[in-house]
């Protein structure tokens, strides 16, 4: 199953006026990252966020969310939501935002926008 291009199209849309973002397509989604670090993609119709364990524990509560595993072994510090979990842009601007103060958490991975 192909990714939900219509969340690519939101999240594009949402951090337009971040700096140091870049977009690869990976196993068979699309990838965001911040200076290098992957901060969410869109997996078939799922939104995934990388937010640190501390916030992916705290965030399991919601109904819509998920443990990221697509290969038998979930990805600590990740997961994976339902789009009825950011159906409002409002709702999905706070996921990235969580994403986001994540990704400038970490150093820049070399040869991103930021490490030059």
């Amino acid at each position: 199953m192909p990714y939900k291009k219509e969340i690519d199209e939101r999240i594009v849309q949402l951090t337009a006026e971040w700096k140091n973002t870049d977009r690869k397509n990976m196993f068979g989604g699309v990838c965001h990252l911040l200076n290098g670090n992957m901060f969410c993609g869109v997996y078939k119709d799922y939104l995934i966020l990388r937010l640190g364990e501390e916030t992916v524990s705290g965030a399991a509560a919601n109904p819509f969310v998920k443990p990221f595993d697509i290969t038998g072994k979930p990805m600590k510090g990740w997961l994976m939501l339902e789009e009825k979990g950011f159906c409002e842009d409002r709702q999905l601007s706070d996921w990235l935002y969580l994403a986001r103060t994540f990704a400038e958490s970490l150093p820049p991975k070399s040869g991103s926008k930021d490490s030059k």
